[in-house]
């Protein structure tokens, strides 16, 4: 690194903390912005972000060197725009506090929960969902009256020059601040004292980030990834669980934390899938890699990854099968068409880490049981997916399987549900956002008892053993 480099590097860093002291001041000031105030800054947020949806659109395209208009749109704008009014609409209700019972023994009192800004929040943002992954997180941050810092990817720079941008357009830097730098400054901002910390990434670098956030007891939110298998189960036609489930995986070229990793097969139907995935993949992009509503991967040294995978596993006796004949990658843009992989092996790299990307593994089974197995000795998925028709085998699979989230009969969906949990499982990440759980996670849940003229409090004060003190103990400890 050069003198001029690493002088670089060090103003970044102090701007970073000079940010990162503004907002504590600021929030110091103002340790609890009011519901409205809180819906007015959404409000602004949303505001700009329907002003630079078409820059964000074309910025992603650049970055990705391919990237259709309408994955932006569905992944990227529109979960942002839904969780802004779903989460004015329910602020009210959800910053209200909320009574609870305080028991007999401490009657007359009354007992209430209230919610509080955390302070200060730092998001890590990854970039196969730079806005949505970025925006997401700060709307629910946000709607708990926190401030935030969001540390946007150095590898998707168009999307995040629009990004800053936009964000100033609404917010001053000690509301909402963006830092941009390489790995080194993301390390920094991690160990930064953040009142909360939320991560999404690898489970590699997640472990990373817990380990900084430790030294300052910063509580963190994971978004991990790992291998989300797809059960297809034998009452399901064929064609129709490969139309359910494709999608999931060719969005964004797969490069999606709860993309199927790998699909288990019933093994009578492993033919039949093969050709309906084949099928199902030239309907939706007919021209193959020259699709312009497929995407690229986002970088050489992703898709050398990919290219690295498919190789070892073909190594190592697997047959790979491209999902259109003729030409199915194109690297010079960086695109590789979904490709099956059968005969796969443990020793396989492909089935050790996750895919992020037009992988996929396709593993007989031969009974629904075998297949519960091999998804429970594996580390627990962030997502789950299970096409059956069959009510009791879905709950057979709801009750005897663990994952972050599940869908039965669809693939990725269970994201878009605003009102409902978001999150991992061991290596798969830890904690929840979206909906009101994302509210609770960025706000401080306090305990308030309050007494009147009389405390049954003091009837337990010493000296002890007198009549009412045993006529309490005789009364509850039974």
């Amino acid at each position: 690194m050069t003198e001029q480099q690493t002088n670089k590097v060090s103003d970044d860093h102090q701007r970073m903390l000079d940010l990162f002291t503004r907002q504590q001041q600021a929030f110091h000031q103002a340790p609890m912005p009011s519901v409205e105030a809180r819906i007015d800054s959404l409000q602004c947020l949303k505001t700009a972000l329907l002003a630079h949806k078409d820059h964000l659109c074309e910025a992603l395209n650049q970055d990705y060197d391919g990237r259709s208009t309408q994955d932006t749109l569905i992944s990227d704008i529109l979960p942002c725009i839904m969780n802004i009014k779903y989460s004015c609409k329910r602020l009210k209700k959800w910053a209200r506090p909320e009574r609870r019972h305080a028991g007999l023994l401490l009657s007359p009192a009354k007992v209430e929960v209230h919610y509080q800004p955390l302070g200060v929040v730092g998001i890590v943002v990854p970039w196969n969902f730079p806005v949505m992954l970025s925006l997401g997180p700060l709307i629910t941050a946000i709607a708990a009256g926190n401030r935030a810092m969001v540390k946007l990817s150095e590898f998707t720079p168009h999307t995040n020059r629009v990004l800053v941008k936009m964000l100033a357009s609404a917010f001053d830097n000690d509301h909402v601040a963006c830092i941009e730098g390489d790995a080194k400054l993301a390390a920094q901002f991690t160990s930064l004292p953040f009142d909360h910390l939320l991560f999404t990434g690898s489970t590699a670098i997640g472990r990373h980030v817990m380990h900084a956030a430790a030294d300052n007891l910063t509580p963190v939110t994971l978004e991990l990834g790992g291998k989300s298998p797809v059960i297809v189960c034998p009452d399901v036609d064929i064609d129709n669980a490969v139309e359910r489930m494709s999608y999931g995986k060719c969005l964004n070229a797969g490069q999606i934390c709860v993309a199927p990793d790998y699909v288990l097969v019933p093994r009578d139907k492993l033919d039949d899938f093969v050709s309906s995935y084949q099928k199902n993949f030239a309907l939706m992009y007919p021209k193959g890699v020259h699709s312009s509503d497929y995407g690229s991967v986002i970088n050489e040294r992703q898709y050398k990854r990919l290219l690295g995978l498919l190789e070892d596993a073909t190594a190592k006796g697997a047959t790979a099968i491209p999902c259109v004949e003729g030409q199915h990658r194109d690297d010079s843009r960086q695109r590789l068409t979904t490709h099956l992989l059968l005969n796969t092996t443990e020793e396989m790299t492909v089935l050790q880490e996750e895919i992020f990307g037009p992988l996929l593994p396709v593993i007989p089974y031969d009974g629904i049981d075998d297949a519960l197995d091999y998804i429970r000795h594996r580390p627990r998925p962030l997502a789950l997916y299970l096409l059956s028709y069959d009510k009791v085998l879905q709950q057979k699979v709801i009750s005897e399987t663990h994952a972050g989230g599940m869908c039965i009969n669809d693939a990725l969906f269970h994201v878009a549900a605003d009102d409902a949990p978001f999150g991992g499982i061991g290596p798969s990440g830890m904690g929840h956002y979206h909906g009101i759980e994302g509210f609770k996670t960025f706000s401080k849940a306090k305990t308030v008892l309050t007494q009147g003229k009389f405390s049954s409090g003091i009837l337990m004060h010493p000296p002890y053993g007198k009549w009412i003190q045993k006529l309490i103990f005789k009364l509850f400890l039974r």
